[in-house]
């Protein structure tokens, strides 16, 4: 998928508007979508949710608040999964995607991040302001809005609204911290890590754990004399009519 001069027609250039579509929601069609790449997660606002006149039960939990770019929280009326249609027949797609319902004012209905952008496997290119996607026989695009971008978008300056959006992480999610502890004493080559955070009790069944299993560790090339190549071999595509060259040795390190 590639983008020219041709995709541009119809937008008002130069211009630094932004990606706004309309997508077919739950059956209505949705206008004042803004693709946001910077965004990690797909939002809707309360107020779109209500004039889709979906069920409130539909709303599962959902206990994470959303971070902005400026650092505000907020917090979720829940997560509901709708079915959504990008571009038009027979050049479309039909997926399910999960949304964060939002209370909180905004000028757009709905922000779709990247994870929707991926699933659809999908291009964009704000100069052209045009979203492009595969489908099974060709390419599908949906155009954007640009009278309702600009109008979204003044909106936006007027009031200072915040709308890229990151789920705050959770603590359990976090990269845990490790530590070496050398399993054969007086050998500082021998060493694995291990995490931080376990306790104890935990630390002490695992450090003996691993010491009574030394012999699966490599700590060097000697460590590592094959593999079966029942298992698994390795080939090079030769032409043997082809005289060979020796190339000159790379020596890599041990690490």
């Amino acid at each position: 998928m590639f983008f020219n001069e041709k995709d541009a027609r119809g937008a008002r250039q130069p211009h630094n508007d932004p990606l706004v579509i309309t997508l077919t929601i739950e059956g209505f069609n949705t206008k004042r979508i803004l693709v946001d790449n910077g965004s990690s997660v797909d939002i809707m606002y309360l107020p779109a949710f209500q004039q889709l006149k979906l069920d409130p039960r539909r709303l599962c939990p959902f206990d994470s608040p959303l971070i902005s770019f400026s650092g505000d929280r907020v917090y979720l009326k829940g997560i509901v999964m709708l079915k959504v249609i990008i571009g038009t027949y027979p050049k479309q797609l039909t997926r399910q995607l999960d949304f964060l319902v939002v209370d909180c004012p905004s000028s757009y209905n709905v922000i779709n991040g990247r994870s929707t952008l991926n699933r659809w496997k999908a291009a964009t290119s704000t100069y052209c302001l045009n979203v492009k996607f595969p489908i099974e026989d060709g390419v599908g695009e949906v155009k954007g809005d640009q009278v309702l971008a600009r109008e979204c978008y003044q909106a936006v300056l007027a009031v200072k609204e915040n709308h890229t959006w990151t789920i705050k992480e959770k603590k359990e999610d976090k990269v845990e911290a490790l530590e070496a502890v050398e399993l054969v004493k007086g050998e500082t080559a021998k060493v694995t890590r291990i995490g931080t955070t376990l306790s104890l009790e935990m630390r002490t069944k695992l450090f003996q754990f691993l010491k009574e299993n030394l012999d699966v560790f490599a700590w060097s090339h000697e460590d590592i004399p094959g593999i079966s190549r029942q298992v698994i071999q390795h080939k090079l595509n030769m032409d043997p009519g082809r005289k060979p060259i020796q190339q000159r040795r790379l020596v890599f390190a041990p690490e």
